[in-house]
């Protein structure tokens, strides 16, 4: 049986982080410590804040691996050492893939769409190969507003399709809107 893959959605202060690490705590009770894969990038005052008031709310025995775009590759190594983790978080997605589109904005859109879809698969891959329970937490953009510029709805565009992706391949899928989860893929329905 493939490991468990659990998506959680929803907007900007939602609540959906509060209730994945909820979810890894359930997943790794009993079992062993978790892994919170942190994708956010201090670039200023304010975003120091946000990832400070995050790293408060976790629990102290998980350990933190922070890594902007090379999540599959840095995050391998470590599921299958002498210390390996019960559970894996990776907050969040929509950071991830921003920061992937940064990179790599000089290049054309299918270029990006490419480097963006095969980083996504890996992380999927990697996963469903994956003896841990992985919960992966992002951004829903299919509520929001169409962007005016060109780099935010190539974002819009991109988001939309990695979630696309993690959901097919998750055993479940929650949407967390003013902090109550929504059960959206229940379990078995992969």
């Amino acid at each position: 049986m493939a490991a468990q893959l659990c998506l959680v959605l929803g907007g900007v202060r939602s609540g959906k982080s509060a209730f994945a690490e909820g979810r890894v705590t359930e997943l790794a009770e009993g079992v062993g410590p978790a892994l919170y894969v942190a994708t956010g990038v201090a670039f200023d005052d304010e975003m120091r804040d946000r990832i400070q008031r995050h790293k408060e709310t976790r629990p102290r025995e998980w350990s933190t691996l922070e890594e902007r775009v090379d999540l599959s590759g840095r995050l391998k190594p470590l599921l299958d050492g002498d210390k390996d983790p019960s559970v894996v978080i990776v907050d969040s997605v929509d950071v991830w893939v921003a920061n992937l589109l940064l990179e790599h904005q000089a290049k054309d859109k299918l270029a990006v769409e490419e480097i963006v879809a095969k980083e996504a698969d890996e992380l999927i891959a990697l996963a469903q190969g994956a003896h841990q329970a992985f919960v992966i937490v992002s951004s829903e953009v299919g509520l929001s507003l169409v962007a005016p510029e060109r780099l935010g709805r190539l974002f819009q565009d991109l988001l939309g399709t990695v979630n696309q992706r993690i959901a097919a391949a998750a055993t479940e899928v929650y949407l967390v809107v003013a902090g109550i989860p929504t059960k959206i893929k229940p379990s078995g329905t992969e």
